[in-house]
C-alpha cells in the first residue's frame, strides 16, 4: 500500500505537507474522528483525499454546494483520481450509474449533499459500497451557531449509523470555539482529535475605509496593487455596473453572478484564471474551489454579514503566501443596509406558510407526497400567480430552505450529459447498419474518451454541431437518434432554476416551523452582523487581532500590516523623529521657551508636539531651568 507521501508527489507533486496536514490524515488513518480547522487555500481537500486514496476504499464527501462539488470532481479528474457527484439536475438514470460505479470499484470517490443522504436510494446503494471515510465539508453549516446553518447536516450521525467503524472527517475555513463544539457533538464524533492552524495570515493586510465615493477608491486601490483581484458586491445587479465602470477606465473585468449561462460563468472564470481578465466583480459564491494561488487583492464593495464570511472570502488572496490585499469598503448607508437586511432575511411565519402553500399548489403537490419532487421555477411568473410580494417571497424561499424543506436549484444551468449504454462491439455494429452516424460516434469518442461508457460525460452541442459544420440544434437532433435507437443516454440542459421539496408536502397550516430557533437564529446574526459592524469601524486596533479575537485566539500580536497597524508604525516613526529634533535644537540653542519652540515645530500637529514634550520631560530629557525656558538635561558620566 502506497505511503501518504507518495501519493501526495504522485497525485499532487509535493513533495512535503503543509502544517496540520500529515497529523490530521494520520488521525483518520487510525480510525479516528477527526475535525480539521484550516485558513481558505490551507488545503483541507489533501487531508481527507491522501488518506481516502490510500485506503483504496470509497470515501463519500457530503458538501452544501453544487458548483463545489462539481469543481472538486473535475480537479480530481483531471488528476486522473475517479470522482463523481450526485445532485439535483440529474435524471434517476444518472444517479443509478454514479451509485453503481461507487459499489463496482469504479469511483473513489462520491460527493453529495447532505439531503441526499436521507433518500433510500442513497442508503440502500450505500451498504453495498465499501466506505473508508465519511467526510463532512463545510462542517460549520451543522451548527445553528454558524453562519450558514443547513438542517439536513443534522441527519448525519444517523447516516453514519450505515457505516460501522467508518472514521468521521469534518472540515471548515472559520469557526469560532462555539461552533466547533456544536460540530463535534452535531455530528456524534467519537473522542474527536482537533487540528487547526492559526486563522493568522502573515502574508494578508486588511484595510478598511469608509468612503461617500467607492468608485474612486476602488480604482486607486487598483492603480496601487497590480495583479489580479476579486470584488465582491451584494447584487448581481452591481456586478454589471461595477465590471462596466472599470472597463471604461481601462481596467479588464467582467460580472459574475449564478444567473449567467453555465457558458458565460465557464468563460469568465477562465478569462480571469488565466489572466485575460484582471478583475471579477462577483456575487459571494464566486471562488469556492477555485484554485487560483496568486490573487493580489479581494475588495469587499459591500460589507459581509458575518465575518466568517468575510474571512473566507478575504482569503482567496495571497494563497501562493506573497503579500496580498483584503479591502473593505463602506459609508453609513452601508451599515444601515446591513443592519435592514436581518429584518428582511426574517419574514412572518405567516408569509412563510403562504409561501410555501403557494409552492404546493405550483407544483401541484398533494399532501403527503412529493418528497425531492419539484421543477422549474420562475419567481416572477409565481409572485404573480400568487399574488405575493417578490422580495419578501424571495427571503421566505431562502428561509424555508434553511429550514429543510425545499432546495433552491438556483442556475444550476447543467451542461447537456451522454452515455454509452452499449459495449464497444454493439457500437460498432451500430455504426456498419448506419455509417451516417459512423462520424458523430467517433468525435463523441474523440471528445469524451473512454470513460463515456461508464459515466455521463458533459457533452456541447454546439461544439459537436461545429465539428460536423452544422448548428447546435442539428447537433441535438443527431444526439436524440442515438438516443432512440438505444446507443446513449443523453440529457439534455436546463437554462432554469428550480426548486426542489426535500420533504413530503406537509399541510401548510401544520408545517413545522422552529418558530423559537428561527427567532435566536435571528438573534445570532444581529449579534454577527454587530461583530462586522465593531470590525469596520473599531478606530485603532489591528485588524488581524480583531478577527484573531473573534476566531477565538486571544493571544494574536500585531500584525505590522494593516491600515492601522501602518497608520500606527508611521505615528510611532514620526514621533520618535519629532523627539530626535527637538532635543537637536534644544541642544543647538542652549535653551528656549515653550512658545518659541512650538513656533519652531507650527507645522507639526499640536496635540502631538505637547505630548511629545511632556513625554521628554516626564522622562527628565528635558527639563525647565529657574527662568521658565526649557534645555536638554545633561547626563552626569558614571
Amino acid at each position: 500500500m502506497a505511503e501518504i507521501q507518495e501519493i501526495l508527489r504522485q497525485y499532487w507533486g509535493y513533495s512535503s505537507f503543509r502544517p496540520a496536514q500529515e497529523d490530521a490524515i494520520r488521525s483518520v488513518l487510525a480510525g479516528q474522528d477527526t475535525l480539521v480547522l484550516l485558513p481558505t487555500g490551507g488545503g483541507k481537500s489533501v487531508c481527507f483525499q491522501v488518506p481516502a486514496l490510500q485506503q483504496g476504499k470509497v470515501c463519500i464527501v457530503v458538501t452544501p454546494l453544487i458548483a463545489l462539488m462539481k469543481d472538486q470532481v473535475d480537479q480530481l479528474k483531471r488528476r486522473k483520481i475517479p470522482a463523481a457527484a450526485i445532485y439535483s439536475g440529474m435524471s434517476a438514470r444518472e444517479i443509478d450509474v454514479a451509485l453503481d460505479n461507487c459499489i463496482h470499484g469504479n469511483t473513489a470517490f462520491l460527493y453529495v449533499s447532505p439531503e441526499r443522504l436521507q433518500t433510500d436510494l442513497m442508503i440502500a446503494r450505500t451498504k453495498l459500497m465499501q466506505v473508508g471515510l465519511l467526510v463532512v465539508d463545510e462542517a460549520h453549516c451543522v451548527s445553528q451557531w454558524g453562519y450558514d446553518f443547513r438542517p439536513a447536516y443534522l441527519q448525519i450521525p444517523a447516516f453514519r449509523e450505515l457505516l460501522p467503524g467508518c472514521p468521521v472527517m469534518a472540515l471548515t475555513a472559520s469557526a469560532t470555539g462555539t461552533v466547533q463544539r456544536d460540530i463535534i457533538d452535531k455530528l456524534g464524533m467519537k473522542q474527536a482529535k482537533v487540528f487547526r492552524r492559526t486563522f493568522a495570515r502573515s502574508n494578508l493586510s486588511y484595510s478598511v475605509f469608509k468612503t461617500a465615493d467607492k468608485e474612486q477608491q476602488l480604482l486607486r486601490v487598483l492603480s496601487n496593487v497590480p495583479g489580479t483581484a476579486i470584488v465582491y458586491v451584494r447584487t448581481r445587479k452591481r456586478t454589471h455596473q461595477v465590471a462596466d465602470w472599470l472597463l471604461k477606465r481601462g481596467i479588464a473585468a467582467a460580472g459574475y453572478h449564478a444567473g449567467l449561462t453555465l457558458k458565460e460563468r465557464e468563460e469568465r472564470q477562465q478569462a480571469w484564471i488565466q489572466n485575460r481578465i484582471r478583475v471579477v466583480v462577483a456575487t459571494n459564491a464566486f471562488g469556492m474551489g477555485i484554485d487560483k494561488p496568486d490573487v493580489r487583492t479581494v475588495i469587499h464593495w459591500d460589507l459581509p454579514e458575518s465575518l466568517e464570511a468575510y474571512y473566507q472570502e478575504a482569503g482567496r488572496a495571497g494563497r501562493d503566501g506573497e503579500k496580498s490585499f483584503a479591502v473593505a469598503l463602506y459609508n453609513e448607508k452601508d451599515i444601515e443596509e446591513l443592519e435592514a437586511g436581518i429584518r428582511k432575511k426574517y419574514p412572518a411565519f405567516e408569509l412563510l406558510r403562504r409561501v410555501y402553500q403557494s409552492l404546493a399548489n405550483y407544483f401541484r403537490i398533494p399532501v403527503g407526497s412529493g418528497l425531492l419532487s419539484g421543477g422549474d421555477f420562475d419567481i416572477n411568473r409565481f409572485t404573480e400567480v400568487y399574488k405575493l410580494p417578490v422580495g419578501e417571497t424571495f427571503y421566505a424561499l431562502k428561509l424555508l430552505e434553511q429550514e429543510g424543506f425545499i432546495q433552491l436549484n438556483e442556475a444550476v444551468k447543467q451542461s447537456s450529459r451522454l452515455r454509452f449504454v452499449v459495449d464497444k462491439r454493439e457500437l460498432y455494429d451500430f455504426q456498419l447498419r448506419y455509417p451516417t452516424y459512423d462520424k458523430v460516434v467517433k468525435l463523441l469518442l474523440r471528445l469524451l474518451g473512454g470513460e463515456v461508457f461508464l459515466n455521463f460525460m458533459p457533452v456541447s452541442e454546439a461544439a459537436l454541431g461545429k465539428l460536423l459544420h452544422t448548428t447546435a440544434a442539428e447537433a441535438g437532433t443527431l444526439l436524440q437518434f442515438l438516443k432512440e435507437r438505444n446507443i446513449v443516454e443523453y440529457e439534455m440542459k436546463t437554462d432554469k432554476p428550480g426548486i426542489l421539496f426535500l420533504t413530503p408536502r406537509y399541510d401548510a397550516p401544520k408545517l413545522p416551523l422552529e418558530e423559537a430557533a428561527i427567532k435566536k437564529k435571528e438573534e445570532r446574526d444581529t449579534v454577527k452582523i454587530k461583530a462586522v459592524v465593531h470590525y469596520a469601524e473599531h478606530p485603532v486596533q489591528c485588524r488581524s487581532i480583531l478577527l484573531l479575537q473573534y476566531f477565538d485566539e486571544p493571544d494574536g500580536g500585531y500584525c505590522g500590516i494593516c491600515d492601522h497597524c501602518l497608520r500606527r508604525n508611521k505615528r510611532v516613526t514620526g514621533e520618535t523623529a519629532l523627539r530626535q529634533e527637538i532635543c537637536n535644537y534644544l541642544s543647538a540653542q542652549g535653551s528656549v521657551s515653550p512658545v518659541q519652540l512650538q513656533l519652531v515645530f507650527r507645522d507639526r500637529e499640536p496635540a502631538v508636539f505637547i505630548a511629545t514634550l511632556e513625554e521628554l520631560v516626564s522622562e527628565e530629557v528635558i527639563a525647565y531651568n529657574k527662568g521658565g525656558n526649557l534645555e536638554v538635561i545633561e547626563k552626569k558620566r558614571e
